[in-house]
């Protein structure tokens, strides 16, 4: 499947991203000192820590996807119903899973039935894709305000 080889890079990415975000962010504040620090200053740093948790948050949403991938690989070729997916809830799907897919926006496994339906599992819990999202928002909403305190005081100067 994709998911083999996309997963892994994607998850390297995104957790090298988050950490890089931490570092910037955390460095910009450290950098100026307490004293030294200015709104456009702080509202960049900001910015790059809440990119940091939207990345964080989305790298956990990924790890669990893995882990789910990795025990869905486990249980051989032609073994049905993938292990994922062989949970409480495959009782309620009325027919047994045959494969699965990877969903990366949102971040979740999918169980594929026999007679063509889809199931989304729990392996990923519910509050990665809001959190990530919400983080992400945040973040994109501090960095346009730094952006416009930034142009403010140029004015002004």
């Amino acid at each position: 499947m994709s998911a083999s080889i996309l997963l892994p890079v994607l998850l390297l990415v995104v957790s090298i991203t988050a950490f890089g975000l931490a570092g910037h962010g955390f460095g910009r504040l450290g950098a100026h000192g307490v004293r030294g620090w200015d709104r456009p200053v702080v509202l960049r740093s900001l910015a790059a820590l809440f990119g940091a948790a939207a990345a964080a948050v989305y790298t956990w949403g990924l790890l669990c996807v893995a882990l789910a991938v990795l025990d869905a690989e486990d249980g051989g070729a032609g073994s049905a119903p993938v292990r994922p997916c062989a949970g409480a809830d495959a009782q309620a799907w009325g027919a047994a899973a045959v494969d699965y897919r990877v969903e990366y926006l949102p971040v979740r496994f999918v169980c594929e039935t026999g007679d063509g339906r889809s199931h989304v599992t729990d392996d990923v819990p519910g509050y990665v894709t809001p959190a990530a999202v919400g983080a992400g928002l945040t973040a994109a909403v501090l960095a346009v305000s730094a952006g416009w305190v930034s142009q403010a005081r140029a004015r002004a100067v």
